[in-house]
């Protein structure tokens, strides 16, 4: 390959395998390494098939690829290595133009993609839902303050049943004017103001405050990676979004359970900024109950406002949450089965200049 092939080849994002006429891995890209798990060194030469498994016959698509010289594509099919679970993905082969029985497969993952559409559509719901949210605080509020006064008035001369009936009153209606606090507080969120902070202090702040108050009967485990380096967020709002996870574990989560707090470093991720560049987000933070788990029928829809998975909740938690994520050109995401439950949030690094 020539220096710029070369420079293509590593920076190519989507995992790329070249295999030779017998179907033996000859080359694999930088971001195959990183989805096959395993080193360029260790595949080299190894059919594919013994390296990646897929949910399809595609020996039979390899062979039609060769002999009508053309590419080929696969959508929607499970890739697995040994090592990993498999993931949904859209295949693609094509033959090398100087060597045609040589073909290339580029798998592509379906469900991080999906996953991205889905955190870019929440974020404009959660902009849609606070204009609504900022128009029901402000029309309804100063009604209902009248008919708590009204009914305050009332049961001065009032006894009995009639008492009864307008202490109704005035209870449900603060229960109401409580739960348009929470859309006012949803609707009001400042741009984040960006700084240099560091993950493991605001983590500690929000674990501690957790711990003697709504998570005091769970136990709360972490695993952090010292080394991470600093992110650029706002620590107020990074804190209320730890705060806001941790509480959601605790109430899924049965007495006596675990919460499990972990950071890592992964330079796989990249999201889309306003200008339309791509970003890095690789400081993972990952919040783990070991709950029931999240009900499938609400999954695909969980960070959307007003999507509850309990009884009395609002859904504004989890959409408030996504809305901070997206300000601070991060990303998040959950992955759930009966018995664990991952929120999993990725942020960028903090600008070498602020550091």
């Amino acid at each position: 390959m020539t220096q710029a092939t070369n420079s293509l080849w590593a920076s190519l994002p989507i995992p790329a395998v070249i295999c030779d006429a017998e179907n033996r891995i000859i080359d694999v890209n930088p971001a195959a390494e990183l989805f096959l798990n395993a080193s360029k060194k260790a595949l080299e030469g190894y059919p594919v098939w013994d390296k990646i498994f897929v949910d399809a016959p595609l020996e039979v698509s390899f062979a039609r690829v060769r002999e009508a010289s053309a590419p080929l594509f696969v959508n929607a099919v499970d890739v697995g290595t040994g090592s990993r679970k498999p993931v949904s993905c859209d295949v693609q082969i094509a033959p090398l133009a100087d060597k045609p029985d040589h073909v290339l497969v580029l798998l592509e993952n379906r469900e991080l993609a999906g996953r991205l559409d889905r955190a870019m559509s929440s974020k404009t719901a959660a902009k849609s839902a606070i204009g609504m949210a900022e128009m029901l605080a402000h029309e309804i509020k100063n009604p209902l303050a009248g008919i708590t006064g009204a009914a305050q008035l009332i049961a001065m001369n009032a006894s009995g049943e009639d008492r009864e009936l307008t202490d109704l009153i005035v209870e449900e209606t603060r229960r109401i004017l409580k739960l348009l606090g929470q859309v006012e507080e949803f609707g009001n969120v400042r741009p984040p103001d960006r700084r240099t902070v560091n993950i493991h202090d605001i983590l500690d702040r929000a674990r501690k405050s957790a711990a003697i108050g709504f998570a005091a009967h769970m136990r709360i485990e972490d695993e952090y990676d010292p080394s991470l380096p600093p992110t650029w967020a706002d620590p107020d709002q990074l804190q209320q979004v730890f705060l806001n996870l941790i509480k959601n574990a605790a109430e899924a989560g049965r007495a006596g359970g675990t919460i499990r707090l972990r950071t890592f470093y992964e330079l796989s991720l990249k999201v889309r900024r306003r200008d339309g560049s791509g970003a890095a987000v690789p400081l993972q933070i990952e919040v783990i109950d070991d709950g029931p788990g999240i009900a499938p029928d609400i999954a695909e829809d969980l960070f959307e406002p007003f999507v509850s998975g309990r009884e009395n909740g609002t859904g504004l938690g989890l959409a408030l949450v996504s809305k901070i994520i997206a300000d601070h050109e991060g990303w998040i995401a959950v992955d759930s089965v009966p018995g664990r439950t991952v929120f999993r949030l990725s942020l960028p690094i903090a600008p070498k200049e602020a550091q």
